[in-house]
């Protein structure tokens, strides 16, 4: 393959910048890191504007002889509040440049005219707002960043470093001569020792504190488990661990992949000889990568063309019906070594002709099907029903969604088929199929006692927690609910069905607005029903509902139909406060659950439930208040749809379709 003469004058730039970038990176620190939410803009030459500047020359000037400082100026709208938090182990000298000259200067540039903002420096971080801040927990938008060098044992290391920093938060938390800063080292190879750090603003109470580094482990946990170094940012929190003793002043050589090394100095033989070694061997695979992706971009444009190694042809994707998305059905599949492509008789011998006797269920775009591949391993098919007025757009998201996604508590997306008019979607088999089968039927119930209602409670919780923060796209599922939850053989909660799903741009704490109103009754969103307006939130407000069902085996919509309240929600909120919350426990939970929990349970679907969208926790929080038994939990207010007329009639027979089984494909809001 011969280059053009633009094409090398190309690569000679690039690899000319890679060069320089190299001993970019061998000499100085990464750059900052910022939080800059969208808040409403500040004029350049206003009052708040000047009172941010008089703030940050106060809180430089006490850099120098405090490690933790807040101060606040102006007054009303106009008023400013601002802290600055250097980590115990830098001197007074690094604090007092880190805020004056670094994080002072950084906070302006990055995030000008914010009415909020934080950023993290090596070494302190700093965080101002308009409104008053100091002493309130704020475990939004954290930021997990790790080391790209893994380690051989994985799931050993997390237990380690886990247990490690679960010891430290509670002495950061509750020891009052820690001063809510604790180092500590353990020993986890011969030659490896894991060094761990946490640390809390001290405007925390002991219990936010906790919170905060508990929240943190959680994030790091999820993100990072596989790296040999990571911390975690955070408004009021920080936390970190790696294999050498960083808040003694140590340092690991630094190579392009690792994100974390501070300066490092080459005056000594040895330092010089490895930076040599490292920019001949950087420079080396950046010429391999950028031959690499000229050949790649003369592939896609058709230049060079590839072959399949199993039918010497190129495997079109056939057309999906939707116009605009290109990226599926223009993609070309090599093989089935990079697309998970299952070919249409495959998938008849596998669901013999997709049978009744196979059929499993049917979802809100067609059926599902059980099915055996020729090794003997057991699939579920979704075939899309041709009726299906907006199936294809749904087919086409959940392949681009789920194709990217990957957690123990999301079901597996083994791969897809489209010919013709058939597309389908081939999923891991769930043996004991959804939730609702389960918890919605009275004898089926009975085999979920208190212990596998928690567990699958938890899954729920921390499967829409990685789609929420921790995956690599920000997803909104927009129909979690009962039957979207399926069981494996463990009775271990999958979350399914991403053809709602959107992808989330910006902080996730914000709003999208659609007029296309998807989802399902009773697990809806109020903002969401009746405005068109999505978030976070609205996962969070359908979490709620379920694990409301859950732990009393109760339908949301449908319950209207009992003399007991217009919704689950409403009669749960009336029992908390009315004292009686144990009366909304099932039944058939007296001989296995704790009141205690089951309380706490409630008290947790309640606040996810309430009215204002602000109010609901996160997901990470969730997981925490799941967790952690010393969690104070704040009192919820009215849940959404809590006010209603109580009907006649009893209950539902469990043979009639409840609203419940009611999925909303297209309504324009209002």
């Amino acid at each position: 393959m011969f280059l053009s003469q633009s094409v090398r004058k190309t690569m000679q730039l690039l690899l000319l910048y890679f060069c320089f970038s190299v001993h970019h990176h061998l000499a100085y620190a990464d750059p900052p890191e910022k939080l800059c939410p969208n808040t409403t803009n500040i004029a350049h030459n206003s009052p708040f504007q000047l009172n941010l500047n008089n703030l940050l020359g106060s809180l430089s000037s006490n850099a120098s002889v405090k490690n933790y400082y807040n101060t606040s100026i102006g007054n009303d709208t106009d008023g400013v509040y601002g802290l600055f938090l250097c980590y115990n182990y830098a001197s007074r000298d690094k604090c007092e440049n880190c805020i004056a000259n670094t994080a002072s200067e950084n906070i302006k540039r990055l995030c000008s005219n914010t009415s909020e903002a934080v950023v993290w420096e090596e070494d302190c971080q700093l965080r101002y707002s308009n409104q008053r801040f100091f002493g309130h927990l704020d475990v939004t938008g954290n930021m997990p960043r790790d080391n790209k060098q893994n380690v051989s044992e994985p799931d050993r290391f997390r237990s380690a470093v886990n247990d490690t920093l679960q010891n430290l938060t509670k002495l950061a938390a509750f020891d009052p001569s820690t001063g809510m800063y604790v180092t500590g080292a353990v020993n986890f190879t011969d030659t490896n020792t894991i060094h761990a750090l946490v640390q809390c603003t001290t405007d925390l109470s002991p219990d936010d504190c906790n919170t905060c580094l508990e929240t943190a482990i959680i994030d790091v946990s999820s993100c990072c488990y596989f790296s040999r170094g990571a911390r975690v940012l955070s408004r009021s929190c920080y936390l970190r661990y790696e294999f050498y003793a960083f808040y003694d002043g140590e340092t690991e050589f630094p190579n392009s992949t690792q994100f974390d090394q501070g300066a490092v100095s080459t005056g000594g033989g040895w330092e010089r000889w490895m930076t040599l070694v490292l920019a001949i061997g950087s420079t080396v695979l950046v010429v391999a990568l950028l031959v690499l992706c000229t050949y790649c971009f003369a592939v896609r444009n058709g230049t060079i063309k590839l072959k399949s190694k199993n039918s010497g042809q190129e495997v079109q994707l056939c057309d999906t019906g939707h116009p605009h998305n290109t990226d599926l059905r223009h993609q070309k599949l090599q093989g089935h070594q990079e697309f998970p492509f299952f070919d249409l008789a495959t998938i008849n011998v596998a669901t013999d002709d997709f049978s009744d006797s196979n059929k499993l269920g049917q979802g809100g775009f067609g059926p599902v099907y059980k099915g055996i591949l020729p090794d003997g391993k057991e699939i579920a098919v979704k075939r899309l029903s041709s009726s299906s007025e907006q199936g294809s757009d749904e087919f086409t998201n959940e392949v681009l969604l789920i194709l990217k996604l990957q957690h123990k508590n999301l079901v597996k997306l083994l791969g897809f088929c489209v010919d013709g008019e058939e597309k389908l979607l081939i999923y891991e088999y769930m043996p004991n199929s959804s939730l609702d089968v389960f918890i919605f039927d009275p004898r089926k119930r009975a085999q979920l006692n208190w212990s596998r209602r928690l567990n699958i409670i938890n899954g729920i919780a921390k499967g829409m927690l990685y789609l929420h923060e921790d995956s690599r796209l920000r997803i909104i599922h927009r129909d979690l609910k009962a039957s979207n939850v399926l069981l494996d053989v463990d009775m271990n909660p999958k979350i399914s069905d991403f053809g709602m799903a959107r992808i989330f741009g910006g902080s996730t704490d914000g709003e999208a607005n659609t007029a296309r109103i998807v989802g399902t009754y009773g697990y809806m969103a109020p903002e969401f029903a009746m405005e068109g307006l999505y978030s976070i939130k609205s996962d969070v407000f359908s979490f709620g509902v379920l694990l409301l069902e859950i732990i009393t085996g109760r339908r949301n919509a449908g319950f209207h139909l009992s003399k007991r309240g217009p919704s689950l929600l409403a009669y749960a909120w009336q029992l908390w406060n009315e004292g009686r919350g144990l009366e909304l426990m099932d039944p058939l939970l007296m001989d296995s659950c704790c009141p205690d929990e089951f309380l706490r349970c409630m008290h947790i679907g309640l606040l996810c439930v309430q009215e204002d969208s602000y109010e609901r926790p996160t997901m990470s929080y969730v997981v925490v208040m799941l967790k952690s038994e010393t969690v104070t939990l704040a009192p919820p207010e009215r849940p959404a749809f809590s006010v209603g007329r109580f009907s006649d009639h009893y209950e539902a027979n469990d043979n009639i379709c409840s609203v419940n089984c009611l999925t909303i494909s297209d309504i324009t809001p209002r």
